[in-house]
């Protein structure tokens, strides 16, 4: 008996077991390479995002450490993708994520590092991953998102999981999820 995945569509993360409305909302971005990508470009894929930027000396390092693992682990599984979404723009642009990708050993075909315009990628975090907990509670939109969660979303664009990015162990789970997921599709 295979064990299915809740599906998540508020910002309080409460699991649903039938299929719900909410789906990762549409955006265009530009990754380390220039290219442009949207969610079409993970239409089939699964994949978990997160969101970071490069001169962060929190738990920044921990996330990449934590997403290179992820990277290492399904580097030959082409249905398998990885997106980080940077948090400051103005700072990682695509020859900063360029940078940052060549000196962490990020696989660009694999693992995107996006960029874009501030508004839509906060809007991202806020109203597509609920990545962003402290805007339910300020709703001030220039607050800068920081955030240690890694959120897996399945191949038609469904939340079905949220990790904290930081725990080793968290990150073996998000491994039995995603395969679950893939057992499931």
């Amino acid at each position: 008996m295979s064990i299915t995945l809740p599906y998540f569509d508020t910002p309080d993360f409460t699991p649903k077991w039938q299929q719900p409305e909410h789906k990762i909302t549409d955006f265009l971005l530009v990754n380390q390479n220039g290219d442009s990508i949207t969610n079409a470009t993970y239409y089939g894929k699964i994949y978990v995002a997160n969101f970071f930027c490069t001169i962060c000396p929190g738990i920044c390092p921990k996330l990449e450490s934590n997403m290179s693992v992820l990277q290492d682990h399904y580097k030959n599984d082409e249905d398998i993708m990885l997106v980080s979404h940077t948090v400051m723009p103005w700072i990682d642009d695509v020859n900063q994520l360029n940078s940052y990708g060549l000196d962490h050993d990020i696989d660009k075909d694999k693992w995107h590092l996006l960029t874009g315009n501030k508004n839509e990628l906060y809007d991202l975090a806020r109203f597509g991953y609920f990545a962003d907990g402290n805007f339910l509670k300020t709703q001030s939109e220039d607050d800068f998102i920081h955030t240690e969660n890694f959120v897996l979303v399945d191949k038609l664009g469904y939340i079905r999981g949220v990790y904290n990015g930081t725990i080793p162990l968290d990150i073996k789970r998000l491994i039995r999820h995603i395969t679950r997921l893939k057992k499931s599709s």
